[in-house]
């Protein structure tokens, strides 16, 4: 790998570990702070509708300004919203509204760096000679560091918490990381972050409006059979898996008096998803990509029916690390299948409405699942969610663009 992509990996780690520490700092100190649970509902709430807005958005932006820039400024960003909590919180002292509009903010520097580090990929491997394989092999690593960081940056937010306490002090250490990613990302090479537009460079471009360019992104989406496929199932998989760590398994571990559990079943994911990015990275070129689709959806299939089930917690934390184990290599392969099929101009819009899914599809879940569990009980709930997924993965096996993995024909796919 080269310098750029050094830099890359880099940024992405520092960016992603200051979420993860952010992600248990920031609930805490609301809670603190207003002293109302219901305070960090409506907060995620909120900043969950803006980030999806903006994701949408940031998709025209991607494809229009140099990535590596896009990215840059967004850690900026992210880093300000961040820093200004204590900065709040001295001088005028933190409520629900600071919060809000301060996650808001935050929201605009997320989910535009989100986008353009999914789109700087393709590059980096071309900068690197475009070796094949090479773009898999790189998306494995990055999935591995992923599933390493998800560990390790609320582990470290906790061990602060451990330390000093809930303190909005120690957001400048998050606000630290964001710039520092930012800092790194100047080591890529401004090429990484050229935008290959067919109609002229990103100011004759720019003097379109932002309802076409969304548009053309949305009219590729739908009209692509495995990028829509690939859209629709991450959204249903994400909407199930939310609704599980913050319903079901919250409810269930503390029923049986282990509360703790529930941690340690989104833990078993990620270490799980590390392993098997490891595995997927080592063996790209060895195992075919519809392999590794069908090894996940059945490895879904069967560890979210064994969760449903609700049958031990032992049990439920065994299929949480199964989960992780079998769908690290179907992310990757859809993920690489996505970036593949869809042209470099497009890039930026597809990705950022493929994220914005991600977080939307869980309201979609959230409260229809809170309802059942709270009426017919948490077994009827999680039977209900194994249903949904086994249907899923029903679907999924017999569609015709998930057959054609291995042999993927971007133009005649869209066409079609």
């Amino acid at each position: 790998m080269g310098r750029s992509t050094w830099a890359y990996l880099g940024s992405y780690s520092l960016s992603l570990l200051g979420n993860g520490v952010a992600s248990v700092l920031f609930p805490l100190l609301v809670l603190a702070q207003t002293g109302d649970i219901l305070a960090a509902g409506i907060l995620a709430s909120v900043t969950a509708a803006v980030a999806a807005v903006v994701g949408v958005l940031a998709g025209v932006i991607v494809d229009l300004v140099n990535r590596r820039t896009v990215s840059i400024v967004s850690d900026v960003l992210s880093a300000v919203s961040v820093a200004a909590v204590p900065v709040v919180d001295a001088l005028w002292g933190l409520n629900l509204t600071w919060f809000i509009v301060l996650g808001v903010l935050g929201s605009f520097g997320d989910m535009p760096g989100m986008t353009a580090r999914e789109t700087l990929l393709p590059r980096l491997v071309e900068l690197d000679g475009g070796k094949p394989g090479a773009l898999e092999r790189l998306v494995g690593v990055r999935e591995a560091l992923a599933g390493a960081l998800v560990l390790i940056g609320p582990g470290l937010g906790g061990l602060l918490v451990w330390l000093v306490g809930v303190s909005s002090a120690t957001l400048f250490i998050t606000a630290g990381m964001s710039v520092a990613a930012a800092l790194l990302s100047f080591a890529m090479s401004s090429r990484v972050g050229e935008v290959n537009r067919p109609d002229g460079d990103a100011a004759r471009a720019g003097v379109r409006t932002v309802v076409s360019d969304l548009v053309a992104g949305w009219r590729f989406l739908l009209g692509h059979r495995l990028v829509l496929g690939v859209s629709v199932l991450s959204a249903v998989l994400i909407a199930v898996i939310v609704a599980l760590q913050t319903t079901i398994m919250p409810a269930y571990f503390t029923s049986e008096s282990l509360p703790e559990f529930s941690g340690f079943a989104a833990m078993g994911i990620a270490v799980g998803s590390l392993v098997s990015a490891a595995i997927y990275a080592a063996t790209v070129g060895k195992v075919s990509r519809r392999t590794w689709f069908v090894i996940g959806m059945v490895g879904i299939g069967i560890g979210f029916t064994v969760i449903g089930l609700l049958a031990a917690p032992w049990l439920v934390l065994a299929a949480a690390v199964f989960i992780g184990l079998t769908n690290g290599p179907m992310s990757a392969v859809l993920g690489v299948a996505t970036i593949e099929a869809t042209p470099d101009q497009l890039r930026g819009r597809v990705l950022g409405v493929q994220n914005a899914l991600m977080l939307a599809a869980p309201a979609l879940t959230a409260a229809p699942i809170a309802a059942i569990a709270s009426g017919r009980g948490l077994e009827t709930a999680g039977i209900g969610l194994a249903v949904v997924i086994v249907l899923t993965v029903i679907v999924a096996l017999c569609v015709p663009a998930f057959r054609s993995l291995d042999r993927l024909n971007p133009v005649a796919e869209a066409e079609g």
